[in-house]
Parts: structure tokens; C-alpha cells; sequence
């Protein structure tokens, strides 16, 4: 069995401030750490349940976050942005046969985690087909599209509630919930257990079933923080001015929605 990881961090157990997920910050250094073993603990879980091979992206802002020589020797690391639209699961195809997502976040606009956001802190809102996205929900349907079930997240409590109404089976550890700037979080040990033993669980069972439904066709809308970047945005082709700050673009084929988020968003 082979298992695809993407790896984030601001809903990682305990974290609560952007310097917390901020390279160029001294307090990015513990949780680097922090997020780490949250992975080595998925690493471990799926290996119980038998996995052969683990690829991990790291997936956080310069994708270069995770101390590598505490990797178990059975995994494969992407860091680095190669520039496919794949972006945190570039490196997925149709090998494998689960996806695993770790220290997940809340969307833009919501208030669950003090650092919900969804891909950068330009856009205020992201919707797919009329609703307000997160980062896993792009992250699930690009999985489903390589036929890869989404079996198991870790991360803040609104995103986990997101991520299991999206996904029939999905299994989730809740790391932390968020109101204002605080967050009330588990102890990190105690997410590592539930970690380790929540994706050996996800993975012994009949995961198959464990995928997003798709649709005929896709519209994304992106409403920036400022008018300007809707107006660079607004000249990728195909794509058309949605309002004052946003901007539209559709197409049948969820690849093509990935394709043009990577140059919308920028």
C-alpha cells in the first residue's frame, strides 16, 4: 500500500499566532518541530496498517518546514514548489492508494482557527460552485481526480467538521479549536497518539468509498482583499470580473480550475 501525505501547519496541536508558521520567526522553529512529528505519527500509523511506501509533500507556505532526518527511512519527501497545479499534492498520481492531510486549517472567513485562511492571505474568500472553499476541499477533488481516496485529517475543529461532510468515511483528529486570536488546543503528545492511532484505524478499514462527489462543472470565484489584485487576475484567459474584487472562472474539467488558480492567486 501506498500513501500520499500533505503536510501544513497552521492546524498543528498548540499552534495560535503567524509567528508560530513563519520560517523568518524564531517561534517557526518549535513548531517545525511540532509539525514534524505530527507527520512522523501519520507515518507511522499508516505503516501499522501496512503501507509500503509514504511520499509526504510539505506543503506550508516555502515548502521547506519539515526537519527531514526524523523521516522513517520507508518515506519519500517533496519540498519545493515545482509549479504544477497540483500544488500541496503535487506528487500524487494514481499509485497510490490514500491521501492523508496533517495540520490542516479552516477557510478563509472563518473563525475556528486565528490563522484560517485559504492559500494566502490576499484572498479573502474562495467558492467552488457557489460555496466557500478551504484548501482541502481543491486538495480532495485533486485527489478524487487521480481516483485517491481522502482517508484521514488531522487539524482545527471546523475544518475537521468540514473535511467529514465532504468525505463519506473520512476519519479526523481534532487538534484545536480558535476564537478571536487564542486557540484551545490538546497537547501535542495526545495528537500524536490520536494521529498515529487514528490513521492505522482509517487504513484497516474499507476506505475505497472515502471520495468527494464531483460535478459536471466548475466555477471558482476568488473575492480578494483589494480590488487591484481582482484586476490582475481578471486578464488570465477565460477568467472575467465577478465584482469590485473578485474573479470568476469556470470549465468542466476540475484540472483546469486547478490550472488557472495557480496564476489567479499569485
Amino acid at each position: 500500500m501506498k500513501v500520499f501525505i500533505s503536510a501544513d501547519i497552521e492546524g498543528t496541536a498548540g499552534i495560535a499566532h503567524w509567528n508560530e508558521a513563519e520560517r523568518t520567526h524564531p517561534d517557526w522553529a518549535e513548531f517545525r518541530a511540532l509539525m514534524t512529528a505530527e507527520v512522523v505519527a501519520a507515518c507511522e500509523g499508516a505503516r501499522a496498517a501496512g503501507a509500503t511506501e509514504v511520499v509526504i509533500k510539505d506543503a506550508h507556505e516555502s515548502g521547506r518546514n519539515l526537519i527531514l532526518d526524523r523521516l522513517p527511512d520507508y518515506t519519500r519527501i517533496v519540498r519545493g514548489w515545482s509549479g504544477h497545479p497540483d500544488e500541496m499534492m503535487y506528487g500524487i498520481d494514481e499509485s497510490f492508494s490514500a491521501a492523508l492531510y496533517t495540520g490542516y486549517h479552516s477557510k478563509a472567513g472563518t473563525e475556528v482557527n486565528p490563522l484560517a485562511h485559504t492559500s494566502n492571505l490576499r484572498i479573502s474568500r474562495l467558492l467552488l460552485n457557489g460555496e466557500v472553499a478551504s484548501e482541502f476541499t481543491f486538495n480532495a477533488l485533486c485527489a478524487a481526480g487521480y481516483g485517491v481516496p481522502s482517508v484521514f485529517l488531522s487539524g482545527d475543529v471546523g475544518m475537521c467538521a468540514e473535511a467529514k461532510a465532504m468525505v463519506p468515511g473520512l476519519a479526523t483528529v481534532e487538534t484545536l479549536d480558535g476564537r478571536g486570536k487564542a486557540s484551545n488546543s490538546i497537547a501535542p503528545t495526545r495528537a500524536r497518539r490520536l494521529i498515529r492511532e487514528g490513521v492505522t484505524a482509517a487504513l484497516s478499514g474499507d476506505f475505497a468509498r472515502a471520495l468527494p462527489a464531483t460535478a459536471d462543472h466548475y466555477e471558482v470565484v476568488i473575492e480578494f482583499c483589494t480590488p487591484t489584485e481582482a484586476y490582475r487576475a481578471a486578464w488570465y484567459p477565460g477568467a472575467k470580473a465577478h465584482g469590485p474584487r473578485a474573479v470568476a472562472f469556470e470549465h468542466k474539467d476540475f484540472s483546469e480550475i486547478l490550472r488557472a488558480l495557480l496564476f489567479l492567486k499569485v
